[in-house]
């Protein structure tokens, strides 16, 4: 079996993506923030203590994808040219949805990903004043397009 981030020593190592053309390239992601019905309240009310949790967590998700490499060791450096993060209320938490565009060498999956991931964390970190019990689920690649393998989307 060949691995894709070992070199022939069995080391580490970043793939090198120099030779591949630059394609336009897209992924969406999903997550959900559990809420008890305190947390949504308090959103519904706009009395979050910490201020307006959706602003603060849609700008940490765009922020996070444009900041994907340096979390995660064998990610490239890519230029993010658009990213969307979007939030859907309901009686028992908070969907959240990324999207990440790109025109470069490699996909943006990890970076919508990680949007998703560190918006969680913020709306997490908004609410834990109101009540510890908030969670994180369901963080997955909804949709990805573009480069060699194409289009790829979740099957219902």
């Amino acid at each position: 079996m060949t691995f894709t981030h070992l070199d022939e020593s069995g080391q580490a190592r970043m793939v090198d993506v120099t030779a591949k053309d630059p394609t336009v390239r897209s992924a969406t992601a999903s997550g959900f923030v559990r809420c008890p019905p305190a947390v949504m309240e308090a959103l519904r009310d706009e009395s979050v203590p910490k201020g307006d949790a959706l602003a603060v967590a849609r700008i940490a998700g765009i922020q996070a994808a444009k900041k994907c490499a340096e979390l995660l060791p064998l990610a490239h450096v890519i230029g993010v040219h658009g990213a969307a993060v979007s939030f859907e209320t309901g009686d028992d938490g908070v969907g959240i949805s990324a999207t990440v565009r790109t025109a470069d060498r490699t996909g943006v999956e990890m970076e919508a990903l990680t949007a998703v991931s560190v918006a969680g964390l913020t709306l997490v970190d908004m609410f834990k004043g109101i009540d510890k019990g908030v969670s994180i689920e369901s963080v997955r690649l909804e949709e990805k397009t573009g480069g060699k393998s194409g289009t790829w989307r979740r099957q219902a």
